[in-house]
């Protein structure tokens, strides 16, 4: 069988003030319908002999890959918990020891969250090359045909015609090259863009991590061996995965073993590694602009323009983007996109909220949305879904008033019980313990209006809660 293994661990800081460490950009809907995971687990539709996915990500995203993976009616074989990033060997590592409990002899197929493939039937054929070359214990990387003189991605040189469908040995891999040495890659041919995406049989891949790398090896196995099941979760130990080393795939094994192979492919692929990727892989207009959302623009030319909450409008830009949020807006030109990164960084030294989390904060139970604050007063809009709670709790320094807009609400205030419809409300006391659900059919969502000292998020004391959370 193929085990994809779905592999969401990144970021996206290049992708700010869109894609924030809470919500980074392989759970927006940023190039369909879908979110970049979704697409990423839709794609595989039509393949052969193919399993349920494994997914890794990190802790803080569980509830919403869960919920986006509800959405599309897929149900991962796994979802494992890293406690911290440690790139991604160990994570194909564990991915690798968990497909063999379920399955006997699996082929891992490892896919990033967050790749946009244009030609979905040359990604298949791909695959089932890749398959076939798996079978004969080849750990196959699948190399992007280059469209371009790419100084952003590392490249994989080609060696000799292996047997098989289009598949060749691995000469040697590449770092990022610069402009001048990228051009010379494809004058010469057999250079490939490294797409991060590999196929191999679990056995293989940790025989060879076991040659190379024992260490990670061993405390993989450890911290998988000693998880904790938590829902529908797997939640790795975190000594064990702690005293793991941390490395990519491509440094931990496939530069070392002689059993690397590469698949070239021509697929319409795009790694969305900055605002200026979206550019090229969106629709434009006859002046060369792509845009999204609530936008006009004038006498404008070769441009993304992104608008999240309210209208934009541009005059006269040329070659820029755009990108505006309900509490930040981002412009860069399209050549200087990658740096937006060095802003993130400047938000995290500042210790300010807009590198990690968006005005609208996504919860297992719904979301909330921050409409207005000050030093003593906040107003949000919270959406619960239907059947979901949140947590009993109290809150040290605030009080809250909620004003139901529409649904009906379980509320729970000290020893008292009772439902609430529209247009209804209620006070909550500070230091009184209190739970709210949703005791209908549809969204319920209200309007609440936070009084006090201090009205930071982690001013929560949890008593019960049905996600298992003991912070917030």
């Amino acid at each position: 069988m193929i085990v994809p293994v779905i592999l969401s661990g990144g970021s996206g800081t290049r992708l700010w003030p869109l894609s924030r460490a809470l919500r980074p950009k392989q759970l927006l809907s940023i190039v369909s319908n879908h979110t970049m995971i979704q697409d990423t687990v839709t794609r595989l539709e039509g393949i052969n002999n193919l399993a349920r996915p494994i997914i890794v990500c990190n802790e803080e995203h569980r509830f919403t890959i869960a919920e986006q993976m509800r959405e599309i009616d897929v149900h991962p074989a796994a979802i494992i918990l890293e406690p911290f990033g440690k790139n991604t060997a160990p994570a194909v590592a564990i991915s690798a020891l968990q497909a063999q409990i379920d399955n006997d002899e699996p082929v891992l197929l490892v896919l990033p969250a967050d790749h946009v493939i244009g030609n979905k039937e040359a990604f298949h054929l791909a695959v089932e090359n890749g398959y076939q070359a798996a079978l004969e214990n080849k750990l196959v990387t699948f190399g992007i045909v280059p469209g371009t003189a790419e100084t952003g991605y590392g490249y994989i040189k080609s060696g000799k015609l292996l047997p098989g469908e289009n598949i060749y040995s691995v000469e040697q891999f590449v770092e990022k090259p610069d402009a001048v040495t990228a051009q010379s890659y494809l004058d010469e041919g057999g250079y490939y863009w490294n797409s991060g995406m590999f196929m191999f049989k679990a056995s293989t891949y940790l025989q060879e991590l076991q040659t190379y790398n024992n260490d990670m090896y061993t405390y993989s196995k450890q911290s998988l061996e000693k998880a904790v099941s938590d829902m529908d979760f797997i939640r790795l130990d975190r000594e064990a995965f702690s005293l793991c080393p941390s490395d990519s795939i491509d440094y931990a094994v496939m530069e070392k073993t002689d059993s690397a192979a590469v698949i070239p492919v021509d697929m319409n692929w795009n790694d969305i590694g900055s605002w200026s990727a979206l550019w090229e892989v969106g629709n434009a207009d006859e002046s060369g602009n792509v845009t999204h959302g609530d936008v006009i623009l004038e006498d404008s030319q070769d441009s993304y323009v992104h608008a999240d909450s309210r209208l934009v409008t541009t005059v006269g830009l040329r070659d820029h983007v755009v990108v505006e949020t309900a509490d930040a807006v981002l412009v860069a030109h399209r050549d200087k996109a990658q740096n937006v990164k060095d802003i993130v960084e400047k938000l995290k030294k500042a210790n300010r909220d807009e590198a990690v989390i968006h005005n609208k904060a996504y919860r297992p139970w719904g979301a909330y949305e921050c409409i207005n604050h000050d030093s003593r007063f906040q107003v949000k809009r919270i959406t619960v879904n239907p059947g979901a709670s949140l947590s009993l709790q109290l809150h040290h320094h605030r009080a809250e008033h909620w004003i139901v807009v529409q649904g009906t609400a379980k509320v729970t205030c000290g020893e008292k019980v009772f439902l609430m419809s529209e247009n209804e409300s209620t006070y909550i006391p500070l230091g009184e313990k209190h739970r709210l659900e949703n005791a209908g059919k549809i969204p319920l969502e209200l309007i609440e209006v936070q009084t006090g000292t201090y009205l930071g998020e982690d001013d929560i004391v949890r008593f019960d809660d049905v996600y298992g959370r003991d912070s917030k």
